[in-house]
């Protein structure tokens, strides 16, 4: 698997070393074992896993500007947990409102020795930081008209939304929220995956 995954990694931009390379295996691994239990994932096999869900979420990374994050809606940790791999120095908050997800995440902190991931349970319009956010990431969480609603109140008025998304783009940029422009549309290179997928970057208005 690790072979298999440095394969992919070359097809892109992103530099990871063998330590971090090894972490996504891990989680991988992880993600497995704990699925059978918890269905946290309807992907059953780790090598699509790789793919649908290792590279569908380190894509992004290149694109993220600034230290400190919140994954929404992360469940088993994507992107959360594979964009804190890759930058160990930004932190990021996993906020989930199942407890379940929760303690399969505190689980992946402890045995990858993240410390820069902090899971939470909640929902996320009761979620009141302490200090805003420099950026809002969502993945398959709810149309972005709703994610927008909902998460309003937690990036910085200099942050940013990024909201990762699949083909249909352009009707849900048109059924945006008033408080908030599309700063850009990024068409994302997934390697061997047979899918559409954009990064959409919102900031306020």
């Amino acid at each position: 698997m690790l072979e298999k995954l440095r394969q992919l990694v070359a097809q892109t931009s992103l530099q990871l070393s063998d330590s971090q390379l090894q972490q996504c295996i891990d989680y991988v691994q992880l993600l497995h074992k704990w699925n059978s239990a918890y269905n946290l994932t309807s992907v059953r096999d780790p090598a699509e896993m790789l793919v649908k869900h290792v590279m569908d979420s380190l894509v992004i990374a290149p694109h993220l500007q600034g230290e400190h994050f919140i994954d929404v809606g992360t469940g088993p940790g994507l992107p959360g947990v594979l964009l804190a791999i890759y930058y160990p120095k930004k932190h990021f908050t996993l906020l989930d409102s199942l407890g379940k997800r929760v303690r399969f995440l505190n689980q992946v902190k402890l045995q990858l020795g993240l410390t820069n991931i902090h899971p939470l349970q909640s929902r996320v319009e009761q979620h009141q930081p302490t200090k805003h956010y420099d950026g809002v990431i969502s993945r398959a969480f709810a149309s972005t008209a709703d994610m927008l609603q909902w998460c309003r109140h937690l990036p910085a008025p200099t942050g940013s939304f990024y909201a990762m998304k699949g083909a249909a783009v352009q009707e849900e940029i048109a059924a945006l929220p008033d408080f908030v422009k599309v700063s850009a549309v990024i068409p994302l290179q997934v390697p061997e995956l047979d899918a559409s997928r954009h990064l959409v970057i919102l900031t306020s208005t």
